[in-house]
């Protein structure tokens, strides 16, 4: 199996986006803001498995700190692809200078204690703002 970290430059939304992101339970993400014409914001990378795009990283980088998304798709889950997405997403936020790399659990999410977990298995520390986890890079 090839595994590759793409960069997209431009981000649009497009069908493998609405299959990973879109197929996450209500209240994962917020695809009314993403499902748009145009030129998303921040940085997008995909990771494609034999040529296949299975989940994605979103980096936005704001006053030298990195929210990240990070997003696998249904089927692909279990398998390591949300830790090949962090350690690539930090890799990305090292290169360019971010001190921190930071995520917001929405307290819709219908996952959102299993997720704060993971990232807090992974370094990161609630804030004081609540719902989000920081991590220096």
């Amino acid at each position: 199996m090839t595994r590759r970290w793409v960069h997209e430059a431009p981000a649009r939304w497009d069908a493998d986006k609405d299959a990973v992101l879109g197929g996450a339970p209500a209240g994962t993400f917020d695809l009314e803001a993403l499902r748009r014409p145009g030129i998303l914001p921040g940085d997008w990378w995909r990771v494609e498995e034999d040529g296949r795009a299975v989940a994605y990283g979103f980096m936005d980088a704001v006053w030298g700190d990195a929210e990240i998304l990070v997003a696998v798709g249904p089927e692909a889950q279990g398998r390591g692809l949300g830790g090949f997405v962090l350690e690539r997403l930090e890799e990305e936020a090292r290169a360019r200078g971010l001190r921190y790399l930071y995520n917001v659990v929405p307290p819709a999410h219908p996952r959102g204690g299993e997720v704060t977990r993971w990232l807090t298995s992974r370094g990161f520390k609630p804030s004081e703002e609540g719902g989000v986890l920081r991590r220096r890079t």
